[in-house]
């Protein structure tokens, strides 16, 4: 389908009025010939290859964005899980191999890098074992550097050994980055059913099924949204879909278009634009205000879930029809930190964390940028987690836990990062444990969806 021009006046209306923007442009890079039993050789290999294919990539987006006027937000680059690259390295090695992705990243001037990952949903190799035991000092030891962790899917079910291993993790990295509120735990996310081609971090890897090197996309445009519901009025639930549909699928077209260019200006292939709507702290640019606008006095109100079920459902629906390379997530991000209408329903006490779980089984991805009591034992986390993982498990959709047990933090307090991942209150947590349950260890079972060969 031909891009119009007046598609392209279309996006600059929407850019300068509705907050839209591109949210990531993101290249993604192949390391597996990177790999060597010499960690100094691997690092070598490693920093030369990114810089090779990612040295202008913030220059060529910039190149795109001032040609037709649309902004783009994040400059970002995926690579390989490392723990595929060093498979044969001890944690302290693959520290060293997370500096030298923080050193490309920060000489390229990209903002994020990330798939200092490990797809551990079945059980651990030796080298996965000991990157997520690294995780904690790669990450206070780096400012670019993301991590995930993928411990469960439909079709093998969840390794609550991995749960309960980056619980743990998830609290030293806590401990670890205590001066800064705790932010290392922004740059890790617990997957359940990660995908290969997500461009949004921190969960974002290059995976063993995409090629040498790709480039991906991530679109935003709440604000878009939440204009058109509001310009539409008191219409009915079906006259609701279709405007948010039609809205939609503009903003996807001009996403993959933007992608596109970058792309050729890098001479590689176009892989995916993610559809989802994701949320910033700044006014107008909220999911939870679209929520609000399509009725609910605020997020977690009797409703919210029926209303984000909808929302989600016309993006994907008009998503497929403005393109045929949808990937990533593609729906809506309910990330508390990063959207000013949930800081203010959580602030309030509109929305648990209970709520938020519910939530999840109709959105994108789960449990995102949740500030917690420091002192959440980590078997809490580990349930936070389980459950979380048996959502997307039983759903077969990807589901996510990016939580932040804030050192020294307790409910009525802060943590505040500022720009992008904005600010939350620390959420309450129930105090009921479940240690009997988490702390047996082993595999939950695939459920009976995973049979569908």
């Amino acid at each position: 389908m031909p891009y119009e021009f007046d598609e392209i006046v279309e996006t600059i209306r929407m850019t300068e009025v509705e907050h839209f923007d591109i949210r990531t442009v993101t290249l993604g890079i192949n390391l597996r010939d990177c790999a060597d039993r010499n960690v100094y050789v691997t690092k070598q290999k490693i920093y030369d290859k990114i810089m090779k294919y990612g040295e202008s990539h913030v220059k060529f987006a910039n190149e795109v964005e001032n040609k037709y006027g649309v902004a783009i937000a994040n400059k970002r680059i995926s690579v390989t899980p490392i723990s595929n690259v060093g498979d044969s390295f001890q944690a302290d090695e693959f520290v060293e191999i997370a500096k030298t992705l923080d050193k490309a990243a920060i000489e390229m001037g990209i903002d994020y890098i990330a798939g200092y990952s490990a797809l551990v949903q079945k059980g651990f190799t030796k080298g996965e074992y000991q990157l997520v035991k690294s995780i904690p000092a790669a990450l206070s030891e780096t400012k670019r550097v993301c991590s995930s962790v993928n411990v469960g899917s439909t079709k093998s079910g969840i390794n609550i050994d991995a749960v309960n291993m980056v619980s743990e993790v998830i609290k030293e990295t806590a401990e670890r980055t205590k001066e800064n509120d705790s932010i290392g735990c922004a740059k890790l996310v617990v997957f359940c059913n990660a995908v290969e081609d997500n461009p949004f971090v921190a969960g974002a890897f290059h995976g063993v099924s995409e090629p040498e090197v790709v480039l991906n996309v991530g679109i935003s445009g709440p604000g878009v949204v939440l204009y058109a519901i509001k310009e539409a009025g008191a219409v009915s639930m079906q006259q609701l879909a279709e405007v948010i549909k039609k809205t939609v699928f503009k903003i996807t077209r001009a996403g993959e278009l933007i992608g596109r260019k970058v792309a050729e200006r890098h001479n590689v292939p176009f892989g995916i634009v993610d559809i989802s709507l994701a949320p910033t702290p700044a006014p107008g640019d909220s999911i939870a205000d679209i929520l609000q606008a399509m009725g609910v006095e605020y997020v977690g109100a009797p409703g919210t879930t029926a209303a984000l079920a909808m929302l989600n459902d016309c993006v994907k629906k008009a998503g497929l029809m403005a393109s045929s390379s949808v990937g990533g997530m593609s729906g809506a991000f309910i990330p508390v930190s990063e959207d000013a209408g949930m800081i203010y329903a959580a602030e309030k006490g509109y929305l648990s964390l209970e709520k938020l779980e519910a939530m999840t089984a109709v959105c994108s991805v789960g449990l995102d940028m949740i500030a917690i009591p420091g002192d959440t034992p980590a078997t809490t986390i580990a349930g936070i987690i389980a459950d979380e993982s048996a959502i997307g498990m039983i759903n077969d959709k990807t589901t996510a836990v990016r939580v932040i047990p804030a050192y020294g933090k307790k409910v009525g307090d802060y943590v505040d990062y500022g720009g992008l991942l904005g600010k939350a209150p620390i959420m309450r947590v129930r105090e009921l444990r479940c240690d009997n349950f988490v702390l047996r260890g082993g595999r939950i079972p695939a459920p009976m969806r995973s049979l569908t060969n």
